[in-house]
């Protein structure tokens, strides 16, 4: 027998450990780290197919419209994307969800699945799924736990019943939840045999985990409901209502639910998996060479041994020479250099940078948003040149600056530009000036990628500089709206 699984797909972590490929701006579920897909896509095409329903997508504000791009490559239509208003952690967005589906049928089942993890066999873990679904289906809160290949400090762990059988193909019973643990301890956890790693997948009915909430988390339960019940449509993404959420405590669903409820089993999976927790893990499953390298396009690895270099543009040639269990990371505006054993170190880094008011930090070098992308190629006091790629179709708002003029140089496509009262055709090798001050828009009313050149001149070149006056997309006021 086949059950209806509903995907709840969460995507709104930073995603620190892999900075620089990774930053709060445009963290590493949307990047594209092991394949030619993001780490999203490849989670949205595991939950699809026979015996799955359309996703629920969970995000913030910022990410809404790479997740509907993102989709719309993989050719899956999302069932919702609710928008919260700010992170909360786990515990309220997995509820939120709930709640949602509940509203349509109480006895939904719901996968929740982080969508930046690495699972190699989709096929078995669908199976893996479809196994755990009669235990959720009767009342049980059940996680999966996978079978550890070494004594792993970076994960939390799950210590099965005593009478639980670690291979089983079949959902067994859990004892607790266990801390990430030191050196020591994960050795003794490996070699008992009796613990799985905490995957941070749960299955269960929707009914099944409000009333989780309701006797383990009812404060919560109260503001969850709340911000649901007053949610807003807008443009087909569900608004979660701000003022009940910013009342929320940051908890993850372990501990506001998991380590308190009696109903609990652990489905053991042992086909492949991880989290990509930091670089250490993405050299693993990237497949060492016989010299233990792993390289990118445009790195080389001369004389290297257990080494990760990768680059992530083709201006910068990555050489190594010499180099041993070694990550190098380079993008086009930052370097990263560390032991692979220091792989965990990189949050530190992060907020080093932010310290120091580095905008790496923080923000990646190229700026997604609806109708396309930008980024920075040059910037000095009172100047900046970006080069702006918009999608066929695609506008960009009616706006206008406080404290810049531009000037915009076509070199592919054609654009639809207006300034003021004036609207014009602009071709590849044609230019045209936007004054301080004028209201202006920019459209490719073409079938192809429409690529400019801008330069800005002006006293402050912020993104926040900008008042809209009509946007197709509805974003407000702001950088990004």
């Amino acid at each position: 027998m086949s059950f209806l699984i509903h995907p709840v797909l969460l995507c709104g972590g930073s995603g620190t450990r892999l900075w620089p490929l990774s930053r709060k701006s445009f963290p590493k579920q949307f990047a594209a780290i092991t394949g030619a897909q993001s780490l999203f896509q490849g989670a949205a095409e595991r939950l699809s197919g026979p015996g799955f329903g359309a996703p629920l997508v969970v995000s913030g504000n910022d990410f809404r419209f790479i997740v509907t791009e993102q989709l719309a490559a993989c050719e899956i239509a999302a069932r919702a994307i609710v928008i919260e208003p700010e992170g909360r952690n786990t515990a309220p967005a997995v509820l939120a969800a709930a709640l949602v589906l509940a509203a349509d049928d109480p006895q939904a089942l719901i996968l929740v699945a982080p969508s930046d993890h690495v699972i190699p066999d989709d096929a078995g873990f669908r199976d893996a799924v479809q196994a755990a679904a009669p235990r959720a289906q009767a009342g049980d809160l059940v996680t999966f736990g996978i079978t550890p290949t070494r004594a792993e400090t970076g994960y939390g762990y799950l210590e099965l019943a005593p009478e639980a059988d670690a291979r089983a193909d079949s959902p067994q019973r859990l004892a607790r939840f266990i801390e990430k643990p030191d050196a020591a301890r994960a050795a003794e956890m490996l070699a008992s045999g009796q613990f799985l790693w905490n995957a941070g997948i749960f299955l269960f009915t929707a009914e099944t985990l409000i009333a989780a909430f309701r006797a383990h988390a009812p404060e919560i339960l109260a503001l969850v409901e709340v911000s649901v019940a007053q949610a807003q449509c807008d443009l087909g993404f569900t608004r979660l209502d701000p003022g009940a959420w910013a009342e929320l405590p940051d908890i993850s669903i372990d501990y506001a639910i998991m380590e308190k409820a009696a109903n609990l089993s652990v489905m053991p999976y042992a086909a492949g998996w991880s989290d990509l927790g930091g670089w250490d893990a993405v050299w693993l499953e990237s497949g060492p060479d016989g010299q233990g390298n792993v390289t990118s396009d445009h790195a080389t690895a001369i004389d290297c041994h257990g080494t990760l270099l990768r680059s992530e543009t083709p201006r910068v040639e990555l050489v190594g020479v010499g180099l041993e269990d070694i990550v190098a990371i380079a993008t086009s505006d930052a370097v990263l250099v560390a032991h692979k054993s220091q792989a965990q170190r990189v949050k530190d880094a992060v907020a080093a940078l932010k310290t120091c008011g580095a905008r790496q930090a923080t923000e990646f070098p190229v700026d997604h948003r609806p109708w396309g992308w930008f980024e920075s190629l040059a910037m000095g006091g009172r100047f900046q040149v970006k080069r702006i790629v918009v999608k066929p179709g695609a506008s960009l708002s009616l706006q206008s600056h406080h404290h810049r003029s531009e000037h915009w140089i076509v070199v592919e496509g054609t654009a639809r530009v207006t300034i003021d009262e004036t609207v014009q055709l602009v071709t590849e090798n044609q230019s045209v000036y936007i004054p301080l001050g004028a209201v202006h828009r920019m459209e490719n009313p073409g079938k192809l990628p429409m690529v400019l050149i801008e330069v800005q001149t002006g006293s402050y070149l912020g993104e926040d500089d900008i008042i809209r006056y009509e946007d197709v997309y509805a974003r407000g006021q702001g950088a990004k709206g």
